[in-house]
């Protein structure tokens, strides 16, 4: 009986050990899978960073002439606005000098149809 007992402990430790190795092949395989998921975090956030980047860049590119063009179109509209208020100074009273006069100095005429009726 006693080499039955043997046997039957001999069996339940390799049962033991073949579950040991089991479960370390089990917890090996989870930390394998914790650190893929962790490398594949960090590169995502590195591949989100540098994307960001460029997009910065670009925008930066872009919007710059977009701001620049503003600024010449306001400039240039500014200028014409100050040509067209220094000719208001300096024509306005020549202007309401010829209507006022053109209004009070009338010089009646007939038409060239009425003439030709005539």
């Amino acid at each position: 009986m006693s080499a039955q007992n043997s046997a039957g402990i001999q069996t339940l430790l390799d049962a033991e050990r073949e579950a040991q190795k089991i479960v370390q092949q089990v917890l090996d395989r989870t930390k394998r899978i914790r650190d893929a998921k962790s490398e594949a975090q960090k590169e995502i956030e590195e591949y989100r960073n540098q994307k960001e980047q460029e997009f910065k860049k670009f925008e930066a590119e872009h919007s710059s002439g977009y701001k620049k063009a503003e600024e010449d179109a306001n400039k240039e509209a500014e200028v014409k606005l100050q040509e067209i208020k220094d000719a208001g100074n300096s024509k306005g009273a020549k202007v309401v000098e010829d209507l006022i006069s053109a209004l009070t100095d009338v010089k009646p005429e007939a038409s060239e149809k009425i003439l030709s009726q005539a």
